[in-house]
């Protein structure tokens, strides 16, 4: 599926986006390993949360839905999945795999996890060290480092896991082990990641600590079904806030946005670029959310580095094209994570960026961008990265001339919906062809 793009001159209007990627994960996680019965609203009905769903079904979870965005989940309790008779497919989602290997270590099963050709590429071995000396049996291509990954679940001990690195997801697959642990399991890192999965288990009714960068959880809790609304992701939200920044005459309002400040780093990074943004704020289910309205502004260059980036980390490449249409250089670095996504986000957009004009410059753990150069609108690939490609889709909206994306299904892993939100938003040229 080829993705084209003509500039336009105005964008207006209020929206809603997908449902947030990472907390519809974890709730349908959690709701499958708790008592009782467990509603989620906004579900994201994306590729990967869809895989999430699916594993859980093999798992002999009873699962209603999605329809419309709902789901209902009838959970089987802390021990009570079942040995899956064939293979688990997470797909191309790093977070469906890394955190059901939390899960599945604690089972009294056998169990199998595969994914596409993509996610099999992706490292593992940070959850599986910290998941085998708490005890699991899980082995691998390349000695677990690489799926697929066959785990012999069994009885686990706590640990205190010191992270490497912030990673959310690697923080999050130590907590749901730490569920099948008697006593107290805690990591700590060195800089804070994202917290979904501390306040959807405190929403399910675990006890959880936080000290500093240490978060802390008291293992065999009796988690109870509940009901969720999932807020709108931030991360698809950074696409239309800067397709409104820098397309002429854009006023565009992006209403229930998920606030959570672990993930508002491209608020702040777009507000010291001169971005015009007006946010606010109200709550759901431990989780912040609001509204976010943007207009058309005239950027200006930035430096990012340290304990930002976790905040920002999947909002990166659609910043790069932000720094392309800006004024002056903007450099970001510490931010090697990202070789390791869906692609090596930092080679693509350095990749396909160049093509459309733009002075980019790749560096070992960033990249560095000359903005205020015109862009012309060429033939560009997605790579199979949903998030490159639609940032690249935001590039060619205010690019001369035409942009045409290979292989831009990709966007259906996280925002189905892509293109009829630029229409709602008064896109009079269509998107897909």
């Amino acid at each position: 599926m080829e993705l084209r793009i003509k500039p336009i001159r105005s964008l207006r209007g209020s929206v809603n986006v997908p449902g947030d990627k990472s907390i519809s994960h974890r709730a349908l996680m959690l709701g499958a390993i708790a008592d009782g019965v467990t509603t989620l609203e906004n579900f994201l009905e994306g590729e990967d949360c869809l895989a999430t769903l699916a594993c859980f079904r093999k798992l002999g979870v009873d699962i209603e839905g999605p329809q419309s965005g709902r789901v209902i989940v009838r959970g089987r309790g802390l021990h009570g999945l079942l040995e899956p008779s064939a293979v688990l497919d997470a797909k191309n989602s790093g977070t469906t795999m890394r955190l059901l290997l939390g899960i599945l270590s604690g089972q009294p099963f056998f169990s199998v996890l595969t994914g596409d050709e993509s996610l099999r590429r992706r490292p593992m071995g940070r959850v599986v060290r910290p998941l085998r000396s708490m005890g699991a049996r899980i082995i691998g291509r390349r000695g677990g480092e690489l799926a697929p990954l066959a785990v012999q679940g069994g009885r686990l001990q706590p640990v205190e896991f010191n992270s490497p690195v912030p990673s959310a997801q690697v923080k999050s697959a130590v907590l749901l082990a730490g569920l099948y642990a008697p006593g107290e399991t805690s990591v700590t890192e060195p800089v804070q990641s994202r917290d979904h999965t501390e306040r959807m288990l405190a929403h399910f009714g675990a006890e959880v600590r936080r000290s500093g960068l240490t978060v802390s959880v008291t293992g065999e809790p009796s988690l109870k079904g509940t009901y969720i609304r999932v807020p709108g992701d931030i991360s698809s939200a950074a696409f239309l806030m800067v397709a409104a920044c820098i397309v002429p005459d854009a006023a565009v309002k992006i209403s229930g946005v998920g606030l959570n400040p672990t993930r508002t780093g491209v608020l702040e990074v777009l507000q010291a670029m001169g971005a015009g943004i007006e946010v606010t704020l109200s709550n759901t289910s431990g989780e912040p959310y609001g509204d976010i309205t943007v207009y058309a502004s005239e950027l200006r260059g930035f430096e990012i580095g340290g304990e930002l980036i976790p905040r920002l980390i999947d909002e990166v490449p659609v910043l790069t094209v932000a720094a392309a249409y800006a004024s002056g250089k903007s450099v970001i670095r510490d931010a090697g994570e990202l070789k390791y996504k869906e692609s090596n986000r930092l080679a693509t957009m350095t990749a396909e960026l160049s093509r459309l004009g733009a002075e980019v410059e790749e560096l070992p753990d960033g990249l560095i961008i000359r903005g205020g150069k015109r862009l012309r609108g060429t033939r560009l690939k997605s790579h199979g990265d949903h998030r490159v490609a639609m940032a690249l889709a935001v590039a060619g909206l205010a690019a001369d001339g035409e942009t045409v994306i290979s292989d831009a299904g990709a966007v259906n892993v996280s925002y189905p919906g892509f293109a009829e939100t630029f229409r709602q938003l008064r896109e009079r040229q269509p998107l897909w062809k």
